[in-house]
């Protein structure tokens, strides 16, 4: 097994917004990705031509793969076991899957391969570059020896490196969708409402700046203002009836506005001691 300082060879399942992001960056960081793969071709030469030495493999070089030390399969989840299913990984080959909900048991239907998880706990777009040193990498591994080859991988990238086994990746990853996925959603319903007003949705920087702030340093639940914790009923009517005209966001309102009562319980006698927003 390599040396931590040493560079380790990885050929590169996937050309999309991970395998984008994550190919170039494990170049820069001293490893040599080998090859490029993709079921869309133009894809796969888009990205080979981004990192130098690596080589565009087309649908026949799945079975003619470079020899490596990982295979990296950064494709979509319900996509990675049709993946290795065509692909002829070396016997013995080390492969590792980037998927959050996604089981190390994906790899027990082959057993001649060792099977490992190199997990990104981030959110990639195009046209939007990522500091891998502040991304947590989790990693996961069937047997000691690949999880420690893959921790020498991810501390190459990011300061922030854990071995996470799958019912805790998947718990964090179901957490992530929270975090990430639905608060961008919300935030697209607040834009959306806002330039129904003819306002600025800019003008709601500062407020979404402030809550990620104290959700940040503080227990969440416990720094939650607004009128559902208050059970501002004659506000959360306005609401409602403003709202009337979206039943999709009206439904959402109505739903995490019972979440929030029913984490937070009544409110203090007369409203005492609740914050205003």
């Amino acid at each position: 097994m390599p040396a931590d300082s040493s560079p380790l060879r990885i050929v590169l399942l996937g050309a999309g917004r991970v395998a984008t992001q994550l190919g170039p960056a494990l170049w820069r960081a001293g490893h040599q990705i080998l090859g490029v793969w993709s079921r869309t071709a133009g894809s796969a030469a888009a990205l080979a031509a981004q990192i130098p030495g690596a080589q565009a493999l087309d649908s026949a070089g799945l079975r003619e793969l470079p020899a490596a030390d990982i295979y990296i399969l950064a494709v979509p989840d319900a996509a990675v076991a049709a993946v290795l299913a065509a692909v002829a990984l070396p016997p013995g080959a080390l492969a590792a899957h980037t998927a959050g909900a996604l089981p190390l048991g994906v790899f027990e239907a082959y057993p001649q391969l060792r099977g490992g998880v190199f997990y990104p706990l981030q959110t990639f777009s195009p046209g939007r570059s990522v500091d891998w040193a502040g991304v947590p990498l989790c990693v996961e591994a069937t047997a000691a020896a690949d999880e420690a080859l893959l921790v020498v991988l991810a501390r190459s990238l990011s300061k922030s490196v854990l071995v996470v086994a799958t019912p805790q990746r998947q718990a964090l990853h179901v957490a992530a969708v929270f975090a990430s996925n639905f608060t961008n959603h919300l935030l697209g319903i607040s834009d959306a409402l806002a330039r129904q007003a003819q306002v600025p949705f800019a003008l709601l920087t500062p407020l979404v700046r402030e809550t990620v702030e104290k959700a940040l340093h503080h227990p969440p639940f416990t720094v939650q203002t607004g009128p559902a914790v208050r059970h501002d009923n004659a506000t959360l009517d306005f609401h409602r009836a403003a709202l009337a005209a979206h039943p999709r966001w009206l439904a959402l309102y109505k739903e995490l506005t019972d979440s929030i009562q029913a984490q937070s319980g009544p409110p203090p006698p007369n409203n005492e001691e609740l914050p205003p927003l």
